[in-house]
């Protein structure tokens, strides 16, 4: 996180993450993503939820891995 990280509101991250607003919520309260408290509000960094983007994604197998050979 950097000090010119955009802080993102709980309803910008989940548009970001195409989710409910529940979801960025369920994430702060089981402290499963990183945010900044600015008074009573609650924002989460723009890197911050890159990362969770980034650590989350799943790469697809090749087609290679889910052939099997006849016995």
């Amino acid at each position: 996180m950097t000090v010119a990280d955009r802080l993102l509101t709980v309803q910008q991250a989940a548009e970001r993450l195409g989710t409910t607003v529940r979801f960025p919520r369920r994430l702060i309260e089981e402290r499963r993503i990183t945010f900044v408290r600015v008074g009573r509000h609650v924002r989460i960094p723009e890197t911050v939820l890159e990362s969770y983007i980034n650590e989350h994604t799943v790469q697809p197998i090749s087609a290679r891995h889910l052939l099997r050979r006849a016995a």
